[in-house]
């Protein structure tokens, strides 16, 4: 084999660069020439040389201005040929100006036409393979202004199959369309639909009033998860259809799957993804798991949760009924989405249509890795951007997503975000924008992250808010498991967890993380990491069972009623384990899944948080975001136990002006093991305790409390109280 090789690439309009290595081999003069689509090629002047450890490096002079979309091959008298690289055009300051595309992309439907669109400014030549009604065929597409791609047919292709191939520097390579809305399994081919004909009429359905982004009570699910368990008679297990199915029941009997998540009373639904990605088999979806932080393709529904595998139109009708039955229901579906990473850029769909544009590089020229995934989306380029907004807006114009959840935030541009905001409200002037706002590490000044500590300038934005979760369980880091928050009995949080309790908005022992409370999302447990439960388990290790289900009552109280929106993942209601599993991304089902069996037998914690949803509702001063209103209304006292511990009282005062039940309303957190007294200045009615939500079940009024140990207490009085009913002191 020789030891040589040549590379040669575009450096500027006129300006060309080849690195040539042959061994011990100087050669001041190797005669380049150039030719442009197999026409003569002509001699090229040679600027500069340098010969450095065998590598010879040569700065050619052009004799011509190179542009897009033609071939250019490389020749040299002694060492054979070479095509040009083309790649770093894109990264000129021009190229965005003068390749930045509004038009159609992807698939168009006419009445009798079928038109294909791709923009694929580098390439040199696109074909596509087209099989429709069994037959195969290539035809070549015209190249069009902006660098995009076209071809028409006089019919409608409806349920063709297609792909694309690609000439980008003299390289072929072929692949899926990156506006594709149907697939056939594992991104195999593009695949021709009609949506118009069987999409639901989700701008039809009549939702419930949502004013407000602090209204939304959020609870986090996977398809897969709340359908799989194998002691539910969900027929069409770890499906869009299965998790869809009505009257299905768990082996005690209680509801299973879509029944029981209707049942809980949240008012949005947060979807795990539901977009195409990459690392499960569609064809054998049972062989592996995985949460889907992996895009594939933007605009199309993932495969391995259909139930006609085969079939490139069940996915997208079943993750259409599926949410439509949902807020059929009165719940909002929103949609977490990954727009910072892809599986893997090289093998990528962007990278084999447009290399090098679609990924964020670090000034040497090495992929950007804020991500920790291996690339991060160039969001701040046009076509990415573009990209990004076209798929929220067909998300939600086609299946009736509600908002989204986005994943890592803080990758992304503030004006990308600004313009998903600007396209998804004048679509649903409602839609929940939400995501994890950490400052990650991407080559992007920090001024121009969407992260939570930019918040002033994404106002209508909420965050993930990692001081509540951290205060008020303690750290959620693998190393500190052991470390307790205030409500697992660190007395030390106290002060922190008024801060957090008020939204983390205002200036109480922190100066405020976020401009309102509707800023903060709420809460001690997501996908990530262990369970809260397995948290109790190792930092309160020593505590009965019945202690541990104590805490897990205060943490989920304290998230549903803290200022803000409260967040809630699978199964964090009754207590669900990962088994300590702190990344169970690819853990399988036994890991993952909502156990129904253990639904079953804390059945009482379901219908718990059930009524603390109804208590939310209720209490409409605690959708207030202002932070001066919210100060106004809260007075906290600390109370401490004959131990030493802290227990809070919160007392709402001035909420008579809301849509509310109560003039009076005052919350006890007891997180010691202590049994705390208090007696109030007048008598009050029991509000909620551990049977729930007792407004409208009992006329029990208390003037001493006795607060019993690891409780959630609330006392009140009701606007239409006109008097104190039977006595008692059993609270």
């Amino acid at each position: 084999m020789l030891n040589y090789f040549m590379k040669a690439k575009y450096f500027g309009p006129t300006d060309i660069h080849v690195t040539l290595f042959s061994k011990d081999k100087k050669d001041e003069n190797p005669r380049f020439s150039l030719a442009r689509d197999n026409e003569t090629p002509i001699p090229l002047k040679i600027k500069n040389i340098k010969f450095q450890f065998g590598m010879n490096l040569y700065e050619l002079e052009a004799p011509y201005e190179l542009t897009l979309g033609h071939m250019y091959v490389l020749y040299t008298a002694n060492y054979g040929a070479e095509a040009l690289d083309m790649t770093n055009a894109v990264f000129s300051d021009e190229f965005d100006e003068q390749y930045s595309y509004d038009g159609p992309l992807g698939v168009h439907l006419g009445e009798n036409e079928t038109s294909f669109y791709l923009w694929a400014p580098l390439a040199s030549n696109v074909l596509m393979r087209l099989t429709y009604e069994g037959e195969e065929e290539i035809h070549v597409l015209e190249r069009g202004d902006q660098g995009v791609y076209t071809i028409s047919f006089s019919r409608r292709l409806i349920g063709a199959h297609y792909t694309y191939i690609i000439v980008n520097n003299g390289r072929v390579v072929e692949t899926v369309d990156p506006y594709a809305v149907a697939s056939g399994q594992n991104a195999s081919t593009s695949v021709v639909a009609d949506f118009v004909s069987f999409t639901p009429n989700f701008a039809g359905q009549k939702m419930p009033p949502f004013n407000q982004m602090t209204e939304a009570i959020i609870y986090e699910a996977s398809v897969r998860d709340m359908s799989s368990d194998k002691t539910t008679d969900i027929f069409h297990k770890a499906t869009y259809r299965g998790l869809g199915e009505r009257g299905r029941l768990t082996k005690g009997g209680n509801p299973a799957g879509f029944d029981y998540l209707t049942s809980l009373g949240f008012t949005h639904l947060q979807l795990m993804p539901v977009y195409d990605f990459v690392t499960i088999d569609e064809t054998k979806p049972k062989e592996s798991y995985n949460w889907g932080y992996d895009p594939a393709q933007y605009f199309v529904p993932e495969g391995s949760y259909a139930s006609e595998i085969s079939d490139p139109l069940s996915r997208i009708k079943e993750l259409q009924q599926l949410i439509y039955q949902f807020r059929d229901a009165g719940i909002r579906v929103n949609m977490d989405v990954v727009f910072n990473h892809v599986y893997e850029a090289s093998t990528s769909i962007f990278e084999k249509v447009v290399p090098g544009y679609y990924f964020r590089r670090n000034d040497d020229g090495t992929m950007s890795n804020g991500s920790f995934c291996g690339n991060d989306l160039a969001t701040d380029r046009y076509m990415v951007r573009r990209l990004i907004i076209d798929s929220v807006v067909w998300w939600m114009k086609m299946y009736g997503i509600d908002g989204f959840r986005f994943d890592l935030l803080g990758i992304i541009d503030l004006e990308t975000s600004y313009q998903i905001e600007k396209v998804a409200r004048a679509i649903k002037p409602d839609v929940m924008l939400y995501g994890e706002g950490w400052n990650m590490p991407t080559n992007l000044p920090n001024k121009e992250k969407s992260t939570q500590d930019n918040h002033a300038f994404l106002p209508s934005w909420a965050f993930f808010n990692d001081s509540f979760r951290d205060i008020v369980k303690g750290s959620t880091a693998e190393d500190r498991m052991a470390d307790k928050g205030f409500l697992l009995g660190a007395n030390e949080y106290r002060l922190g967890f008024k801060f957090a309790h008020l939204g983390s908005s205002s200036d109480l022992v922190f100066p405020p993380k976020y401009t309102t409370a509707a800023q903060s999302i709420n809460y001690v447990e997501c996908h990530d990491n262990a369970t809260v439960f397995d948290k109790i388990t190792v930092a309160n290790q020593g505590e009965s069972e019945k202690e541990m289900l104590a805490r897990l009552r205060l943490l989920n109280s304290a998230v549903m009623i803290a200022f803000g929106i409260p967040f809630y993942h699978k199964g964090q209601e009754i207590g669900l384990t990962k088994f300590g599993d702190q990344n169970s991304y690819r853990s399988g089902d036994r890991v993952n899944q909502f156990a129904y069996v253990k639904l079953d037998e804390r059945y009482d914690l379901a219908l718990y948080f059930k009524e603390l949803t109804k208590l939310r509702k209720d209490c409409h001063f605690l959708y207030e975001s202002d932070p001066e209103k919210i100060e106004k209304m809260i007075v906290f006292e600390d109370i401490n136990s004959v131990s030493g511990g802290a227990a809070l009282l919160i007392d709402y005062i001035n909420i008579s002006e809301y849509d509310s039940p109560f003039r009076s309303f005052k919350v006890f957190f007891n997180p010691t093991k202590d049994t705390i007294y208090y007696d109030l200045d007048d008598y009050e009615k029991i509000v909620f305790n551990r049977a729930g939500y007792c407004a409208g079940k009992q006329d029990t009024y208390v003037k001493r409390l006795v607060v019993q140990p690891l409780s959630f207490l609330i006392v009140g009085l009701r606007k239409d109280d006109e008097g104190q009913g039977e006595l008692s002191f059993e609270v």
